[in-house]
């Protein structure tokens, strides 16, 4: 018999958790600073640099639902730890790009590994952690993401000066990876209780039809569409809004990175206070109706501002995204979340694709981010409506989700 969910807290798993999502978000964050150096070396528009960045979330939406179903037969350490390798492996290559057609194709492979191993992350928390900590537990490994975002941003404009080329640059980066897949097959264990591994295939099909019909699941899905398509696009063209407004390389990969920085803190406390008041709601649409007011006013703050709305920003964009995250946990029964995240994450990622490209092309024809800014707000006030919508997850609801 296996043994059952212990009630205390895998800190172990929960570490290596940590470190992949740094490993595998870090070589994403070190493109928006050198976004200036590639579109220069490559001759690429704003757009096509984009997408650049935005690969990422693009092989996330494409990759998300087959790893989901793969941890549901092989397990969650075998399915993660195959797309670790990958990570790793198109992380390396992309050091040895010399044109956009090789430097897109090797981004296309680290994007595959990532939204391998991403989806699968929720799922090794859900077997691992008791279910009341789970908002506690995603923020652990959210941190990581934060990390390697805030540190990929900052340090870049610093590691090519002293590689001295977006190549060198790329293969630093390609350190994380490398460490996290090792010690990923070395350390990590499967679940200590998993059943869904035992259930046959035959109820494979039912159990994804029995996941497509649930409404709330939609509503979390288009909600992280939204949440994607404002931060994938702030992320991504921050530095250079910073240099708009007469910042320097190394600046503006600074200041850009204090959304980041100001999440780490926010990861932890906001899901202890969302439990501690019994809601869940709250924590999406008034962050949202923040961001819209940020996202507007940027457009007339001076560089010497920026810090402030970066913060806010910060606070505001992973308090609801953290919030996103548990809801699958919290909504579906634990043989059905592996499905249900891949699910969700497949439609969501699909905003980090399109937010970015729209920005590039809206910088290429008019030289500004400013209508960038204002589509972000409307992104955010419509993000605040639907999450009126979602069913309340916390302690405090009456009813059950249908």
């Amino acid at each position: 018999m296996q043994p059952e969910k212990s009630p205390k807290m895998p800190w172990t798993i929960l570490g290596n958790t940590w470190l992949i999502s740094f490993a595998i978000w870090a070589p994403t964050y070190c493109v928006p600073p050198m976004e200036h150096i590639l579109k220069e070396e490559l001759l690429l528009t704003h757009a096509q640099a984009s997408l650049l960045f935005s690969a990422s979330w693009l092989m996330i939406a494409i990759a998300a639902i087959p790893a989901g179903f793969i941890a549901d037969r092989i397990g969650v350490r075998k399915a993660a730890g195959i797309g670790i390798i990958i990570v790793a492996v198109g992380t390396i290559l992309r050091g040895t790009a010399t044109s956009y057609s090789s430097l897109l194709a090797f981004t296309l492979i680290y994007g595959i590994g990532l939204g391998w191993t991403y989806p699968n992350l929720p799922k090794l928390i859900s077997a691992w952690t008791p279910r009341e900590k789970a908002g506690i537990a995603t923020g652990i490994f959210t941190s990581g993401i934060l990390t390697a975002g805030a540190l990929g941003l900052a340090l870049t404009p610093l590691i090519f000066l002293i590689t001295n080329s977006f190549q060198g640059t790329f293969f630093i980066w390609s350190i994380p990876p490398i460490i996290a897949a090792i010690l990923w097959w070395i350390l990590v264990k499967d679940p200590p209780r998993n059943n869904l591994y035992n259930e046959p295939v035959s109820k494979d099909k039912t159990m994804f039809l029995k996941v497509l019909r649930n409404k709330n699941l939609w509503l979390v899905a288009i909600i992280l569409l939204l949440n994607e398509f404002f931060f994938s696009t702030w992320a991504g063209w921050a530095p250079a809004l910073m240099m708009l407004k007469g910042g320097a390389p190394e600046l503006a990969g600074l200041l850009a990175s204090i959304v980041l920085w100001a999440g780490i803190p926010t990861v932890f406390l906001m899901p202890r206070l969302a439990y501690k008041l019994g809601v869940r709601k709250p924590f999406l649409w008034l962050p949202s109706l923040i961001i819209a007011g940020v996202a507007w006013g940027v457009i007339h703050i001076d560089l010497s501002l920026m810090w402030l709305p970066m913060l806010l920003v910060g606070i505001a964009s992973n308090t609801r995204f953290t919030t996103i995250l548990a809801l699958p946990v919290e909504l579906m029964p634990e043989e059905e979340v592996g499905t249900a995240s891949g699910l969700i994450l497949s439609i969501g990622y699909i905003g980090g694709v399109i937010g970015p490209l729209i920005g590039g092309r809206i910088y290429d024809l008019t030289g500004s981010l400013n209508l960038s800014l204002i589509v972000l707000s409307g992104v955010s006030i419509a993000m605040a409506v639907i999450a009126l919508r979602l069913h309340e997850t916390g302690n405090k609801a009456k009813v059950k989700p249908p």
